[in-house]
C-alpha cells in the first residue's frame, strides 16, 4: 500500500512490521551499547591481569638466565621454548620488528607493563618475521645488552573472538524472534478485527471475535462484538420497517392508480397522474432495494444471456441498446442483486441521456474479474462530484437535467459491488456521456 499523499516512507506500513522494526532497532542499539560498556569496563582489569602475566614471565625468564650456569643457558632456552612456548633472543640494532596494533586495549597493556618493567621496555608484534607478543628486557637495568622474550599471541589476545561474536548473534536472534512473537500476538487480533470490520462495511455479518485474549484486547473484542450485534439488529429492524412501508404504501398507490384511470378525467391528466404514481412506486422500490439484505450465496453467472434478458424490455419500449458481451464472461455474484444493479445503471442512462441516444453495454476482462460498462450519451457529470454521487440520496440534477428518483440508484449499485468484493466506477467518456462500470470477481461459466 503506498504511503498517504504519495510521500515515501522508510518504515513499513503495517503495525506488525513497524513495531517489529522498532523493537529490533531497540534490541540492536541495546546490544551495541551493552557490548561497548562491557568492552570499556572490562579492558582495564584485563590489561592489568595480562600485564601481571607478562611481567611475571619476563622476571622469571630474567631470573632463570641470571641464575643458570653459562653452560646450561642454551638448554634452558630450549626447555622454555618447548614447554612454555616462550622464546628468548638477544636484541640487535638491525632487528626487523613490527609495532603492536594501536588500540585502546593494547595501549592499556603497554602502559601497565612499562609501569612494572621500566620505561625503556619495548614491544613488537613481529621479530625477524616471527609473529607473537614480543617484550624487551635487560638482565640488569644498568646493562647495555638487551633481550627479546616472546609470548604466544593467544595468551595476550582475546580467545576465539568469532565464537563470542557467534554467541552474541545467536542471542540477538533469539531476542528478535521473541519480539516478533510478541508483536504477532498483538497484531493477530487486530487483523481479525479489521477483517470483521471490512465484512460489516460490505453488509455482511462477521463471525464473532474471540474474547479469550489479554485484558485490553478482550475488552476491545467484546465491544466490537456488541457493536456488530447491534448493527445486525438495526439492519434487521430496518429491513422489517422498509418491508412494512413498502406494503402499506404500495397498496393505496395501486388503489389510487385504479381510481385515476377510472375517473373519466382527460387523457393527458390521467397520463400525468399515472406517471407520478409510477414514480412514487419506483422511489419506494429503491428504498426497499437499498435496505434489502440478500443472504443468498454467490453463484457463477454468465453475463451474455443475463444482459440480453435485462435489456430486452428496453428495446421493446424503443430504446436503442447495443451490447458487446464476451461469450466467456462470467462473474461470481447473487443473481437478483446483479439484475437490480444492471437495471439501475440502464435506467440511469435512459433517464439522463437524450431520446435518440445509443446506450452501449460492454464487458472486458480485468485482473481476476470482469468489468461491465454502461455508456450513455448524456451531459456527463463533473469529475469532482463522481464519488459524491455514490452516496445515498445524492442527486446532481443541475448537471444531468432531471429531478426524478430518490438518489438511491447509484448508491444501490455501489453497495452491491462492495458487497461482492468488486468495485463501482464512473467516468466521463472523451466523446461525451458517462461510463458507469461494475467490476466483479470472475467465475467459470455454467455448463448447460
Amino acid at each position: 500500500m503506498p504511503p498517504p499523499h504519495g510521500k515515501p516512507s522508510l518504515l513499513p506500513r503495517t503495525l506488525l512490521w513497524q513495531t517489529f522494526a522498532m523493537l529490533t532497532m531497540l534490541l540492536l542499539l541495546a546490544f551495541g551499547a551493552w557490548s561497548q560498556i562491557v568492552r570499556h569496563f572490562e579492558q582495564a582489569p584485563r590489561a592489568r591481569d595480562l600485564a601481571q602475566t607478562v611481567t611475571s614471565v619476563v622476571n622469571l625468564t630474567r631470573t632463570a638466565l641470571i641464575n643458570a650456569d653459562a653452560d646450561r643457558r642454551l638448554e634452558l632456552l630450549i626447555d622454555l621454548t618447548a614447554m612454555e612456548g616462550i622464546r628468548v633472543y638477544p636484541a640487535e640494532a638491525g632487528d626487523r620488528i613490527e609495532s603492536l596494533p594501536d588500540t585502546r586495549a593494547m595501549n592499556l597493556l603497554i602502559r601497565e607493563v612499562r609501569q612494572q618493567l621500566g620505561a625503556r621496555t619495548r614491544f613488537a608484534s613481529s621479530w625477524e618475521g616471527l609473529e607473537g607478543f614480543w617484550v624487551s628486557f635487560r638482565l640488569d637495568p644498568s646493562d647495555s645488552d638487551e633481550y627479546w622474550v616472546m609470548l604466544p599471541a593467544e595468551r595476550i589476545q582475546r580467545p576465539r573472538p568469532l565464537e563470542w561474536l557467534g554467541w552474541g548473534v545467536a542471542t540477538m536472534g533469539f531476542a528478535v524472534v521473541g519480539a516478533y512473537i510478541i508483536v504477532f500476538r498483538i497484531s493477530g487480533p487486530l487483523r481479525r478485527m479489521a477483517h470483521a470490520a471490512r465484512l460489516i462495511g460490505r453488509g455482511k455479518q462477521p463471525p464473532k471475535l474471540s474474547e479469550d485474549e489479554p485484558g485490553e484486547i478482550a475488552e476491545v473484542a467484546t465491544a466490537f462484538n456488541q457493536m456488530a450485534g447491534d448493527l445486525a439488529q438495526l439492519e434487521n429492524d430496518r429491513a422489517v420497517i422498509l418491508a412494512g412501508v413498502s406494503h402499506d404504501l404500495r397498496t393505496p398507490l395501486a388503489r389510487l392508480r385504479l381510481g385515476v384511470e377510472m375517473s373519466g378525467a382527460p387523457d393527458d391528466d390521467i397520463a400525468a397522474m399515472v406517471s407520478d404514481i409510477e414514480e412514487m412506486d419506483r422511489v419506494i422500490g429503491q428504498f426497499v432495494d437499498y435496505g434489502r439484505s440478500d443472504e443468498a450465496q454467490p453463484e457463477a453467472i454468465e453475463l451474455k444471456p443475463l444482459i440480453e434478458d435485462v435489456v430486452s424490455g428496453d428495446r421493446l419500449r424503443g430504446h436503442t441498446i447495443e451490447t458487446n458481451v464476451h461469450p466467456a464472461a462470467a462473474v461470481l455474484a447473487r443473481m437478483l442483486p446483479l439484475r437490480r444493479a444492471l437495471r439501475n445503471l440502464i435506467d440511469n442512462a435512459e433517464r439522463y441521456g437524450h431520446d435518440d441516444q445509443i446506450i452501449r453495454i460492454t464487458t472486458e476482462p480485468v485482473e481476476n474479474g470482469w468489468k461491465i460498462s454502461v455508456r450513455d450519451e448524456g451531459p456527463g457529470i463533473p469529475v469532482d462530484q463522481i464519488e459524491r454521487l455514490k452516496r445515498p440520496f445524492v442527486r446532481l440534477d443541475e448537471a444531468r437535467g432531471n429531478t426524478q428518483g430518490a438518489g438511491l440508484g447509484l448508491a444501490i449499485v455501489d453497495r452491491f459491488a462492495r458487497g461482492h468484493d468488486g468495485r463501482f466506477d464512473m467516468a466521463n467518456h472523451p466523446g461525451g456521456g458517462l461510463i458507469a462500470s461494475i467490476t466483479l470477481p470472475t467465475a467459470a461459466p455454467q455448463k448447460s
